[in-house]
């Protein structure tokens, strides 16, 4: 009796406060369960992550491919082996380029260092002798610094063990897509099943949206900042427009870090003028995305404020490196899009695939 009597004496305000308290450290606790599971298993998330990422973006070449009344395997064989060529097609490419380049950018280079090398012997107080310790010390430390053999043989396994369970999982999403999500729709209670078919269909355009324009957009800024190094006559042009074209997959930074080697790489290879006309040519073309492709193209797939892009790539990048880069906008854009879909008036839902409003097609996703 007398611990109700203290209850009641607590004011109503305060109550309620510690109860939302209560259920916000709950909330957080779980996340960072599912969070610390995750990493644990890191290479497995990313393989199913990347699978997801794929799926959505070579769907439509399945989708055309059972247009012609080809049975699902050889559709999703057709989406599956349209990323293998892509991937392995530009791999074959850029090595090319490197080999026969190499030489020419070794002896550019080696000039470069020895310009450099003059420049600070006649303008410091330094001689040769000392400015040769000071480059042994810094060669020495990187060496020191440089991963364990036996480390990176390690990593290389997992990592080829994750690309080939993302390479499996993109032709089961491409054959049995819909098949696996009325599986999981199964789980749900009856009367909120529609509601979760429509809310994943939301999250899925949202997901096959932002892939195809990221690529779009991508491809872009590889095209005219690799025309650019092609006109200016700068090495590796090739390998650089590809690093563009991946580097445009993580949002802000990406575009920053392939400008950069870029100009180092035109300074390295042709001098200051070669640099300073890169940088005028990767400024225009990020200018031109920033101000009309990412609008133009992106602008209705995300609906997300600058602070919450930043914030997810800084969290993203914290947590899993350049991979939680890659992916945690499109996560972002993806729970936004069901979280609004399942937040709205159950009068109206969206048609959906499976729901009595629209027959779930033969296709790939949700």
């Amino acid at each position: 009796m007398t611990s109700r009597k203290g209850f009641d004496a607590v004011p109503p305000a305060l109550r309620n406060t510690a109860a939302v308290a209560a259920c916000i450290l709950v909330i957080v606790a779980a996340v960072g369960v599912l969070i610390y599971l995750a990493l644990k298993i890191a290479s497995l998330v990313m393989a199913v992550i990347s699978a997801l990422l794929l799926t959505a973006l070579v769907a439509p070449v399945a989708r055309r491919v059972r247009r012609l009344r080809a049975p699902a395997w050889v559709a999703a064989l057709t989406g599956l082996l349209t990323v293998l060529v892509a991937v392995g097609g530009s791999i074959a490419l850029v090595t090319n380029q490197v080999a026969a380049q190499w030489e020419q950018m070794r002896r550019s280079l080696t000039q470069g260092v020895q310009r450099a090398q003059a420049r600070i012997v006649s303008e410091l107080p330094i001689n040769e002798r000392q400015l040769d310790e000071v480059i042994d010390g810094l060669l020495n430390a990187l060496r020191r610094g440089s991963p364990d053999p036996v480390a990176s043989a390690s990593m290389a396994t997992r990592v080829g063990a994750a690309v080939l369970i993302a390479l499996f999982l993109l032709f089961f999403m491409l054959k049995d897509g819909r098949s696996m999500w009325e599986w999981v729709l199964r789980l749900v209670p009856e009367q909120r099943r529609e509601k979760v078919d429509v809310a994943g269909l939301a999250g899925w355009r949202a997901l096959g949206q932002y892939v195809r324009g990221i690529v779009l957009v991508a491809l872009v800024d590889a095209v005219g900042i690799g025309l650019a190094l092609v006109l200016i006559g700068v090495p590796f042009a090739l390998p650089l427009a590809l690093l563009t074209f991946v580097a445009a997959f993580v949002p802000i930074i990406g575009a920053v870090l392939a400008g950069s080697a870029a100009v180092l790489i035109a300074f390295v290879g042709g001098g200051l003028t070669d640099a300073l006309l890169v940088l005028a040519a990767v400024l225009a073309v990020q200018q031109a995305e920033s101000n009309l492709l990412q609008p133009l193209i992106m602008g209705r797939t995300l609906h997300l404020h600058p602070v919450v892009v930043v914030v997810a790539v800084a969290a993203g990048t914290l947590a899993a490196g350049i991979a939680g880069a890659v992916v945690a906008v499109p996560l972002v854009a993806v729970v936004y899009r069901i979280a609004r879909v399942l937040a709205e008036d159950d009068t109206a839902p969206e048609t959906g695939p499976g729901s009595t409003r629209n027959p779930a097609p033969d296709t790939a996703g949700p």
